[in-house]
Order: structure tokens, then sequence, then C-alpha cells
């Protein structure tokens, strides 16, 4: 599956980038995220548990962060396991783009493959549910972001 896309934040590009790499941020923001620890400045795990059409299941993970370009940008790596439900593993090249002193573009770039009980519920089912996570994703992400200096 592949899916590219652009958001506008209502926030400086220096607040977007340190929010991207806030755990407690992503947290949030992650639709069925259970948890979310930073393993390493560059290192992720997580459990997040995800329903895809009739099939529901826990995925343990772990993200790596690349190229880091601070603040403009960096590329993720992961992979998870759902047990029985199958697996995930893909990547993600983002980038911000400073649109003035409180407006920022996200630009995002995914790659992903699944296998397992997942594969075999077709490529629409999935490609939708990816599109309403993301949106979701970023519904919160944006609203975090925005609100109050000291909320993030």
């Amino acid at each position: 599956m592949q899916m590219k896309d652009s958001q506008h934040v209502p926030a400086a590009l220096e607040r977007v980038w340190h929010a991207l790499n806030d755990p407690a941020v992503l947290r949030q923001c992650i639709p069925g995220c259970q948890s979310l620890d930073m393993a390493s400045p560059t290192e992720m795990t997580a459990t997040v548990v995800i329903k895809v059409g009739p099939v529901k299941a826990t995925f343990g993970g772990r993200v790596t962060l690349s190229d880091l370009d601070p603040p403009n940008g960096y590329r993720i790596a992961g992979e998870g396991s759902g047990g029985v439900a199958g697996f995930a593993k893909g990547g993600a090249v983002v980038r911000l783009e400073k649109v003035s002193e409180t407006e920022t573009i996200l630009h995002y770039e995914v790659e992903s493959q699944i296998g397992g009980k997942l594969a075999q519920l077709g490529a629409r089912l999935i490609d939708s549910t990816a599109k309403k996570l993301a949106g979701e994703f970023f519904t919160k992400f944006t609203a975090v972001v925005a609100a109050e200096p000291g909320a993030v």
C-alpha cells in the first residue's frame, strides 16, 4: 500500500517538529495506541490495537527514525506483529515545510506491506482503513499541536 498526502498544521515549524518527536503527544494522537515509549532518541516501541473490517488485533512493534534533518523531517521505518492477524511493516518519509511563523505543512509518503489474515481482507478495505486512521491521527495531532503552547 502506498499513501501520499500533506496536512496543514496551524503551528510553527519547530513546534510541529517537537510534537512529532514527543511520545506523549504521539500516544494521544495514534488511533488505538496503548503504549509508546522511547527506547533511544531514534527508536520507539509501541503497542496499538487496530480493527480492520472483522479483524481486530493488538500489534506490538518498533519504529526507527533515520535521515534526521531537524526540524525539517526524517525517515521512519517500522514493523509490527499482530499474532494470527498478521504483520505490518513499512516506512514513511516526513517533510515539514514552513509556510509562516504560525503555519506548517506536513508532507508524508508512506509505503507498507501486510501479511496474514489482514492481507486476505482486500486492498480496498485496507486502503480505506489506512486513510481513515491517518485522518484520525492528523485531526487529533493538529488539535494537540495548535492548543496552548504549554500543552505540548
